[in-house]
């Protein structure tokens, strides 16, 4: 066990200072310059992919396979961004009487709020492209799981990032969280986690007309259609919602099946899920390891009481530990556990008829963040894409992060976009100059 002091509201305010002040160096930097820091943070992140991999397990039992990506993705994001200040394109637009052009200038300072489920991950999402962009960072960790992040810092600080460029801010929300939302030298905020302290979040962005990236809860769908590999989408989709166990607001937590061959997808969705192996993080076999806190286990547990629609449930460990085994459930379809995000190794699957249905059901939903299609039929599969409500749709899969493609939600999931080419756009001003000529 270990203890890391929290941040004060002084010492927030001293970091938000320092990062003012380094912001005028930083954004000056030449492009080429600050894509080579960039690239030599993602060379000393690669040289330490193994030391954060057992830090995040330590951190937040993270599997030891997960973990490794993790830390590897962080490299990867930094490494594609370390090539975009070169590419931080603004454009010529044709106007009468003189020359027109665009410059896209970096915000100031931005302060990146992550939360505990993946730690690693998605503070690179935020930090990678707002250094890119020029903008100097303050990032707040999870309360629980800090580690990973104030080992980042220090690696930045290694491969030869400024000092107060890149700060770690290990502290409480209510402090340094709020301070971020209501500090006016912060220009930007970046937050992943519940919905609720999202919206909070972003009423105080609105006091000061503040920009905001919010990604939010989620309740995706798993939409399975009687023409799809019924094997092959039955053998995965427990991979597509136990995953970190079930911590993760894109798990595929409702699985749609069309009616005819419901049976038999049960028959088949059995033996995959008492098949996930549910074990210790560091132990290379384990595919689902803990969840993050007692109180997290309470509330997941809280979902399936003894008198709850149990279809079949995996196993997990019976020895010390926040254990919660896979369980699907067949609830009807105005149970809590159909509408909720209950964020724990916990799936409901429910029956459709046609493909109107499996989309009304789909829909049906406040969030709008993630979902899966199987079918073999390509037309269906376009239709269906864009009639569901969600950011991120995968056809005959489960992937919804490619670090090279827009990520984000609807509805109440989330505010605008991470990762992709795009990404600069959100921590960059569009400034037009006229020139008469």
């Amino acid at each position: 066990m270990r203890s890391v002091p929290h941040t004060t509201l002084g010492d927030t305010d001293a970091a938000i200072g320092r990062a003012q002040q380094a912001f005028e160096s930083w954004r000056n930097v030449a492009p080429g310059d600050r894509a080579r820091l960039l690239r030599k943070f993602a060379e000393v992140v690669d040289a330490h992919v193994e030391e954060l991999a057992l830090l995040e397990v330590e951190n937040s039992g993270h599997t030891i396979g997960n973990a490794r990506w993790e830390a590897g993705n962080v490299r990867d994001v930094l490494q594609y961004y370390s090539a975009a200040p070169e590419r931080l394109f603004g454009k010529q637009i044709p106007v009468a009487g003189g020359l027109d052009v665009t410059f896209h200038e970096p915000l100031g300072v931005v302060g990146v709020i992550v939360p505990w489920n993946f730690p690693m991950p998605i503070a690179g999402w935020g930090f990678a492209p707002a250094l890119a962009a020029g903008n100097t960072v303050v990032l707040k960790p999870a309360e629980v799981t800090p580690l990973t992040a104030i080992r980042l810092g220090e690696l930045a600080l290694e491969a030869g990032i400024p000092e107060g460029v890149f700060q770690v801010l290990p502290g409480k929300g209510s402090v340094v969280g709020n301070r971020f939302v209501t500090h006016p030298l912060v220009r930007k905020v970046v937050f992943t986690g519940s919905t609720e302290v999202g919206k909070q979040i972003m009423a105080g962005c609105a006091q000061q007309v503040k920009r905001v990236t919010l990604e939010l809860g989620g309740k995706s769908a798993n939409i399975v259609f009687a023409d799809s590999d019924l094997e092959k989408a039955a053998a995965t989709a427990p991979y597509g919602v136990f995953d970190n166990a079930g911590q993760d607001c894109c798990a595929r937590s409702r699985i749609l099946v069309q009616a005819s061959v419901y049976d038999r997808f049960m028959e088949l969705l059995e033996p995959a899920v008492k098949g996930v192996k549910v074990g210790e993080p560091g132990d290379e076999a384990t595919e689902m390891g803990p969840l993050i806190t007692a109180a997290h286990l309470g509330k997941v547990a809280s979902y399936v009481p003894d008198d709850s629609h149990v279809a079949f449930r995996g196993s997990s460990p019976d020895g010390s530990g926040f254990w919660f085994p896979p369980t699907v459930l067949t609830p009807p379809a105005n149970h809590p556990t159909v509408t909720e995000e209950i964020f724990g190794p916990v799936v409901v699957v429910l029956p459709f008829t046609d493909e109107a249905d499996a989309i009304r059901i789909a829909n049906d939903s406040e969030y709008g963040l993630s979902g899966s299609i199987w079918t073999n039929d390509v037309g269906r599969a376009i239709r269906v894409s864009r009639a569901v409500e969600a950011g991120n749709l995968s056809v005959n899969s489960h992937s919804s992060v490619r670090y090279w493609t827009p990520f984000g939600g609807v509805k109440q999931s989330g505010l605008g976009r991470e990762l992709g080419p795009d990404a600069l756009d959100a921590f960059t001003e569009v400034k037009n100059v006229f020139i008469a000529t």
